[in-house]
């Protein structure tokens, strides 16, 4: 099964990076908020920079890849 977080991630905007420190796919917008965005300053934070990226839109593509 192909994880699908990270395909959703990299059609919004690729080449992002963040780490999420879950065992599986986000499944959760309570999920979606724990991961960490790299900031400008290279540090990662779960304040996410990228304004393109959010929980509806990220959960909209995930559902259509079914």
């Amino acid at each position: 099964m192909i994880a699908k977080f990270p395909q959703a991630i990299n059609n919004l905007k690729f080449g992002t990076e963040y780490i999420y420190g879950g065992v599986n796919d986000i499944t959760t917008e309570e999920e979606f908020n724990t991961v960490r965005w790299k900031q400008d300053d290279n540090s990662f934070s779960t304040n996410n920079p990228n304004s393109e990226i959010t929980w509806t839109k990220v959960k909209e593509l995930m559902d259509s890849y079914d």
